[in-house]
């Protein structure tokens, strides 16, 4: 049997191939939060959009922990919060109000990434935001967004204020509740949070110092700026360089996502 006929066997009778790949990777994204210790219980969501011309996605089924996902427990929605999918579980409501919202304008949003992590929320609450005082953090702030709090996101008449507040940014701040990344794909998706969260944390060690901060010279603040706004090349580099070894630390430290 070929790998391509072994692929197609793993399919499920009632869904396409494309749906069981993201599925997969989805999974994936959420055993890979735990790994890095970003998940929060039950809370927080991510959303992966089911290819095909629906605009229905994948979310979690609310009352699992990240580190019990798999890619067959996903739940399928569509933007009014129909479940497409049999499930136990329903969805968390909140996450279905914030990746609605973007999955509903941003067609290139196929990926949304949404955590409540210590020092995500720690800078997400402070009225600096996120500067950019190093390397890392210049790979976030040149395309970030801020949204301020509205309370927990169950009033549906927020969306348009948060479609609007991200625009086509790809990383953004919710004010005083946490971080928020898309991406045409989970793994550019990924990336983007995981250079997110650690310039929140390089941020939140460097002001717990208690010492000036040592200035970055804004031609290069610029200079990173331009090399770093090519979305293409950012897309390839995830998923060609880092998701592949990402998916194979995961199998040998959180096997079973791909069932």
């Amino acid at each position: 049997m070929s790998p391509a006929e072994a692929r197609l066997k793993e399919v499920p009778s009632h869904m396409t191939e494309a749906e069981w790949q993201q599925r997969i990777n989805l999974a994936a994204c959420y055993r890979l939060v735990a790994l890095y210790g970003w998940d929060d219980l039950v809370d927080t969501h991510i959303s992966a959009r089911v290819p095909g011309p629906d605009h229905h996605f994948l979310i979690n089924p609310y009352g699992l922990m990240f580190d019990e996902i798999t890619a067959s427990s996903l739940v399928k929605v569509d933007l009014h919060g129909n479940q497409l999918s049999e499930s136990e579980y329903s969805i968390n409501p909140a996450g279905f109000t914030i990746h609605s919202a973007i999955h509903e304008v941003r067609e290139d949003a196929i990926c949304v990434l949404h955590l409540h992590t210590l020092d995500g929320t720690a800078v997400s609450s402070s009225a600096e935001g996120l500067l950019p005082l190093n390397q890392t953090a210049q790979l976030v702030t040149h395309d970030l967004a801020y949204h301020d709090y509205e309370g927990i996101a169950l009033d549906h008449d927020e969306r348009p204020r948060l479609q609007k507040d991200l625009g086509d940014h790809n990383h953004m701040l919710l004010r005083n509740h946490g971080t928020l990344t898309v991406g045409r794909s989970v793994a550019s998706a990924f990336e983007r949070m995981y250079h997110l969260e650690r310039a929140c944390s390089m941020q939140v060690r460097t002001r717990a110092l208690g010492t000036p901060v040592y200035p970055v010279e804004q031609i290069a603040i610029e200079k990173n700026t331009e090399l770093l706004a090519n979305r293409d090349r950012a897309e390839l580099r995830a998923n060609n360089l880092v998701w592949p070894p990402l998916l194979r630390k995961l199998d040998r430290e959180s096997p079973g996502y791909r069932s």
